[in-house]
């Protein structure tokens, strides 16, 4: 498939180059000094990328670095601070002990043993994944590899698609993509997720997930879905899968390959009666402003599919209502639905992305003003905590007392959702755990009942 059909911004039949539809070419952190783009960059700058990606992880495809940066506007790009590593990422104790060790040119398991124990103060693992997320099948076993927190959904990590087309810095999945075995959710075993799922009529969804799941072969992915379709899976309405593939490899929906398989796998399962949802994370308009992203959008909603876009507000990316604007605009225009605007995570390079809660409010207020009916689909600013999804709705005075109006809108108990509650305002905090409840009460309303879930599941 060396040409795709497609219709150009003025409305004229075009077509997508075949440069822009070639091979996948991968670089990480060993292959830094390849990247040419990179020459530009200054030799300091070019070191605190080591250092910094010798604890979080690194991958980016030529693709993004041709067709999404802005070579003219690095550092300050939004599209290289998103897959290019910054020295302010880490905590500067946590820089200065890897690069005083990178700079003695220190023996490589000397730096992966400091990497290890650097990564545990970053908080892998957050809002209780591996605690309290993971179910257990008839025989009190762990069912690695799947998570099953809200009532409706499941969640599967699937083995071949625990990496990425490309690497997000402010990922909060981090921690799966570093080698350590401890840290990964994956699990190849799909007919323990069948199992699984046969024996749970009260879930609707299954979330395929990673990673990406866009990065597994075709074949794999009709192995795990292909099932789906059997009648004794009948309650499974909803498949989604969670991708950023439009944007770091949109490639994949059209000269990959197996590309028109992939098509023809959710044509299927839509054909079947499944309602099958991308869960597709931009962070700024700029990714889908390419003629292979749009023809890949197009592609895809041809299968049926439901295309939904969720996505963290970020400090040096996207902390600017008319870039979230522009995105929403954009997508309604594609016919992609905004669904999530999220927190970002207390996990990994937080401390360099995380904007205020109150911050994060007026983004998004201001974004959606500008935007009609359509465009306010999407939820948000909303923190996906161990409780559940807590929606920042707004701030407001009650009694003389400034406080954040909040609810959750999803829960480990369903009775939670959408109640709303009132936390004191906080100029500074960032998240959940960071807040105090209004009006002088000791403790948020579900407090009491989340403790003791979680002693419950220690107690396993």
């Amino acid at each position: 498939m060396n040409q795709i059909s497609v219709i150009d911004e003025s409305g004229a039949d075009g077509v997508i180059p075949s440069n822009i539809l070639s091979q996948f070419k991968v670089y990480t952190h060993k292959d830094i000094d390849r990247i040419a783009q990179l020459r530009s960059v200054s030799s300091a700058a070019l070191f605190e990328m080591k250092v910094v990606s010798s604890i979080l992880p690194f991958r980016v495809n030529q693709y993004v670095i041709e067709k999404l940066i802005d070579w003219s506007n690095v550092p300050d790009d939004p599209l290289y601070q998103l897959t290019f590593p910054q020295r302010d990422m880490l905590p500067p104790e946590m820089y200065r002990q890897m690069a005083a060790l990178i700079e003695q040119n220190a023996p490589r398991d000397k730096i992966s043993a400091l990497a290890s124990t650097l990564r545990a103060r970053l908080n892998p693992q957050p809002s209780g994944q591996l605690e309290m997320n993971v179910p257990l099948d008839r025989n009190g076993k762990r069912l690695n590899g799947l998570q099953h927190k809200y009532r409706e959904t499941v969640l599967f990590f699937p083995t071949q698609g625990q990496t990425c087309h490309s690497y997000c810095t402010f990922c909060f999945r981090w921690a799966q993509f570093v080698g350590d075995e401890n840290l990964r959710m994956a699990s190849t075993d799909t007919a323990e997720l069948h199992n699984y799922l046969e024996t749970q009529p009260a879930v609707s969804d299954l979330l395929v997930t990673g990673g990406d799941p866009m990065v597994m072969k075709t074949r794999h992915l009709a192995a795990l879905l292909k099932p789906l379709t059997e009648p004794k899976f009948a309650h499974i309405r909803t498949i989604r899968i969670g991708t950023k593939a439009l944007t770091f490899w949109p490639q994949r929906f059209l000269s990959d390959s197996d590309a028109q398989e992939l098509l023809d796998l959710l044509a299927h399962l839509v054909d079947a009666g499944k309602h099958v949802a991308i869960m597709a994370h931009f962070n700024h308009w700029r990714e889908m402003d390419t003629p292979v992203a749009r023809a890949a959008i197009d592609a895809l909603r041809q299968t049926g599919v439901e295309i939904r876009s969720q996505g963290p507000v970020l400090a040096h990316i996207n902390d600017s209502p008319d870039v979230w604007a522009k995105l929403w605009a954009m997508q309604v225009e594609a016919g992609i639905i905004p669904y999530y605007m999220f927190v970002e995570r207390d996990t990994g390079a937080k401390q360099y992305f995380e904007i205020p809660l109150a911050r994060a409010w007026t983004v998004y207020r201001e974004a959606v003003k500008q935007l009609s009916g359509l465009g306010r689909t999407a939820r948000g600013p909303v923190m996906s905590a161990s409780p559940g999804k807590v929606e920042v709705q707004g701030v407001t005075e009650i009694n003389g007392e400034k406080v954040f109006a909040l609810r959750f809108l999803q829960s480990r108990n369903p009775d939670w959702s959408y109640r709303p509650f009132f936390a004191s305002y906080c100029e500074k905090a960032t998240w959940l755990d960071q807040l105090k409840p209004a009006f002088g009460e000791k403790a948020f309303f579900f407090e009491q009942e989340y403790n003791a879930m979680q002693q419950a599941r220690q107690s396993r």
